[in-house]
């Protein structure tokens, strides 16, 4: 399999969601961070974690797949899809292997 890589963007509810999370988001949030962790422990995944723009933090993550159905699937299954949104795109990565 020729290695496909893609961007993950997760798109909180609002610019102030990192700041304000009710108890019940950060419970999701939590369960999204297990999730993420553990698709980083099987190489799926290069790197994720908050992005802290000024303008309002968001999630990021580069993903290793097959294909685009790969990806969707990955996001579908993901805790906070309840309370977020995504975006993902094609990425040619430079990576040290």
């Amino acid at each position: 399999m020729d290695k496909k890589y893609f961007a993950i963007k997760l798109i909180p509810s609002r610019p102030s969601f990192a700041q304000d999370m009710t108890p019940d988001e950060r419970a999701i949030m939590m369960q999204h961070v297990s999730y993420w962790r553990e698709f980083l422990d099987q190489g799926k995944l290069l790197v994720y974690g908050p992005v802290m723009d000024p303008k309002g933090a968001y999630g990021f993550g580069v993903m290793i797949a097959e294909n685009e159905d790969e990806v969707k699937a990955f996001i579908a299954a993901d805790p906070s899809g309840s309370i977020n949104t995504f975006e993902f795109y094609p990425m040619r990565a430079v990576v040290k292997e």
